[in-house]
């Protein structure tokens, strides 16, 4: 179960991290976010490495997530275009992180 908190929180933080680099373009300080998250999320990530969790597995869900949540969160927060194509790959991704997911546990 930690394995799954540090990995959540990696994908917390390098969401977080690419999020902030939309508004980093019009205010420059919050480049001191982006590099924390980054650093923050791969420094997780190495942990959830470090408790257990397969490279595979781990990276698979950590980018699937990742471009999910990216893509939720920049419909929230900058208004940009989340149509029915993106809906979909969105549900594709969430399908093979669930089958890698399966597929790891057997």
């Amino acid at each position: 179960m930690n394995a799954w908190l540090l990995l959540a929180s990696a994908i917390l933080c390098e969401v977080t991290a690419t999020l902030a680099l939309k508004k980093a373009l019009d205010h420059p300080a919050v480049y001191a976010l982006v590099a924390v998250g980054y650093l923050a999320s791969f420094i997780l990530l190495t942990r959830t490495l470090k408790a257990g969790l397969g490279i595979g597995l781990s990276y698979g869900v950590w980018a699937g997530c990742g471009v999910a949540l990216t893509a939720i969160g920049s419909k929230v927060f900058f208004s940009e275009p989340l149509n029915a194509v993106m809906v979909v790959g969105i549900a594709l991704i969430i399908s093979g992180v669930l089958v890698v997911e399966l597929g790891a546990s057997h």
